[in-house]
């Protein structure tokens, strides 16, 4: 039979018991192996003792410390029994019979040495000094040794075989930490799950063709993609169709984060990168898929003034070298997402790397009925529930805030103990997420009630006597998270806006103060995110979109979105000093458009203040009592603005 050669592994738990044995050691070096120096008494007691003629030698160790050594005759004594020395080992030398510590060694001399005088004592006094050479030898190694048990701790913590034998792993720590999914996996996600985003599911499902069926491309002479990066503002779906590529590629697939390669000690991201592509090249075909790769992408040599970003670089460059170094067949594809691609490096977006970038953008009026079908599922809902309703009340929403929205309805249902979710709890749910929580108890004086009550009125009143402004359905006057009152609006969903659209847009905008100015002819701090809003329009339509005729046809736009003008603006001081006449006169013009149009309606707008300030809460048919029916009606997509 033959001998196994194998090296029995040492188990780490030797490490803990050597520390522990070293602990024990220093107690029973420092203390002499047990307590052999008599027994606690007091300095009182003691010059009693002497008084009497009971002690035969006193001797002073380390200048601190007292032993007692009794008379042979006085040992014998009842009072004295429980003197005797208790020691754990055999002494070849007398052992006290008492002990104790003293405070100053002068005194305590004067006071033994008058005792022997006054009472003419034959007590011998002497001194001692004791050194614990092994105690104060171990008290010096005790650093370093919890110094290296610290530490061997810590590295087995970080290493990813983190058990007993598994000191071989100790440098783990430059290995990936991408999570495998593979046909072994329990992944359940698939396309069905990921609602609307025809679009980019083409382009994933192809990327899963390509895997599975790679002969069908390559035998035409084409190439396989090297990489597809899905781009879109957060909340999306863009990790949500990676994981319906990872429920249906049926290859490996292998998952981590940008900040995953993200570590403290110089070299490991560009370590976890070798190690991440290695194990995709031995599985493939693979996927590899980067989640917010911005963390390591951005661009190099950009406001590094210290230094400080050189470990972040040296991992990107590994990532540009590993991409670009796959063979023609390796059959490896890297999906990552970001809503940062203006931040990546051009060497990263480059073809041969990241050949597609697939945009995710947020669902229209089809798509977000797709999604809510999704969500909805789950929920006990009413069979009444119109969903194409829900899907036109929720303009600009992305996919996370419909499951959010589908989420806070159940939860008002169920705290209104309601056996299924209807329409309202929906509604409320939209309100509660868009304007924040109603702050009914929220105290506020009746003149400032009245000024929230006209200003609501007066964006309502505008924004239902402009074409192209989004009428009002909802107005309310009770406050919600930040705001004293909200306006919900019907927006439609334009890809393009004109000039016109945009400058209604802003008169309705600013029908809030000028309603104040036309009621109180006073103005206040309540048309703050109304100027904010306003402002950013007008620089828009001057700097952005080139719609000011005294600017002319320039946009002063930077599409790579690397810095707001950086350190230097694009143009001169005079073409500063013009768009910032502009954007006033832009503005200041809709401020009178919208004061002269309230001025006419005083007495409308007038009863529909008193009508909120009764009712808190109006609606589009409180509008039209008043008002009468628009002659130009807008598809009932609901969006809002608040104050």
């Amino acid at each position: 039979m033959a001998k196994d050669n194998k090296k029995p592994k040492v188990s780490p738990y030797w490490i803990y018991g050597i520390i522990i044995a070293v602990f024990i050691s220093i107690q029973l070096f420092s203390g002499g192996f047990g307590d052999s120096t008599g027994s606690e008494t007091t300095p009182a007691q003691f010059l009693d003792y002497l008084r009497k003629g009971e002690v035969s030698k006193v001797e002073i160790v380390n200048k601190r410390e007292a032993r007692v050594y009794l008379t042979k005759e006085a040992k014998d004594l009842e009072v004295h029994k429980n003197s005797k020395p208790n020691s754990i080992l055999p002494s070849v030398s007398p052992t006290p019979n008492y002990k104790f510590e003293f405070g100053s060694l002068e005194n305590f001399e004067d006071d033994v040495n008058e005792t022997i005088k006054e009472y003419n004592l034959n007590t011998e006094l002497t001194y001692e000094t004791e050194q614990n050479v092994w105690g104060d030898f171990l008290l010096t190694l005790l650093p370093f040794v919890l110094i290296i048990g610290v530490w061997i701790f810590i590295m087995r913590r970080m290493s990813s075989g983190g058990g007993a034998g598994g000191g071989g792993q100790i440098f783990n720590i430059g290995k990936s930490k991408a999570k495998l999914f593979d046909e072994k996996s329990d992944t359940k996600t698939s396309f069905k799950d990921v609602a609307g985003l025809e679009g980019a599911k083409e382009e994933v499902q192809e990327i899963v063709d390509f895997l599975k069926f790679p002969e069908k491309y390559t035998s035409l002479g084409g190439k396989i993609p090297k990489g597809a990066l899905l781009v879109g503002p957060p909340g999306t779906g863009k990790t949500l169709l990676a994981k319906a590529v990872a429920g249906e590629a049926k290859v490996p697939f292998f998952s981590l984060s940008g900040s995953d390669f993200v570590e403290m000690f110089v070299g490991v991201g560009a370590s976890r990168v070798r190690d991440l592509f290695k194990q995709a090249k031995e599985k493939s075909p693979s996927i590899i898929f980067i989640d917010e790769i911005d963390a390591i992408g951005r661009s190099r040599g950009k406001n590094n003034f210290s230094g400080s970003n050189d470990e972040r670089e040296n991992t990107l460059n590994q990532l540009l070298t590993e991409m670009d170094g796959f063979g023609t067949n390796t059959n490896v594809i890297v999906l990552a997402a970001t809503n940062r691609a203006d931040v990546l490096d051009s060497a990263l977006m480059r073809a041969g790397r990241f050949d597609r970038q697939i945009y995710v953008d947020l669902p229209d009026v089809r798509e977000r009925k797709e999604i809510f079908e999704v969500h909805l599922r789950p929920l006990k809902k009413e069979e009444t529930l119109d969903i194409d309703f829900l899907a036109k009340q929720t303009p600009g929403f992305s996919g996370a805030d419909i499951a959010n929205v589908c989420n806070e309805a159940a939860l008002i249902a169920a705290r209104k103990g309601k056996k299924a979710v209807n329409k309202q709890d929906f509604l409320d749910a939209v309100d509660r997420i868009v304007g924040g929580l109603e702050k009914k108890n929220k105290i506020i004086t009746p003149d400032e009630k009245k000024a929230v009550a006209y200003h609501e009125a007066g964006h309502a009143t505008v924004s239902w006597m402009l074409e192209h402004a989004a009428p009002l359905v909802k107005v309310t006057i009770v406050p919600r998270g930040r705001s004293l009152g909200a306006a919900w609006y019907l927006p439609e969903e334009r890809l393009i806006v004109r000039p016109e659209q945009m400058l209604d847009e802003m008169c309705a905008a600013l029908g809030g103060r000028a309603a104040e100015k036309v009621i109180f002819d006073k103005i206040s701090t309540g048309a703050l995110s109304d100027l904010e809003k306003v402002t950013k329009q007008a620089r828009a339509m001057v700097t952005v979109y080139g719609l000011s005729s005294k600017v002319g046809n320039l946009t002063y736009y930077d599409s790579s979105g690397q810095s707001e003008y950086g350190f230097t603006k694009p143009y001169s001081e005079q073409t500063a000093e013009l768009i910032d006449k502009e954007i006033s006169d832009i503005i200041e013009e809709q401020y009178k458009r919208a004061v002269k149009l309230l001025s006419e309606n005083k007495d409308k707008l007038t009863e529909l203040a008193e009508v909120l300030l009764d009712k808190e809460v109006i609606f589009k048919d409180n509008l039209e009592k008043i008002f009468g029916k628009r002659a130009f009606e807008k598809n009932e997509i609901l969006g809002d603005e608040e104050e």
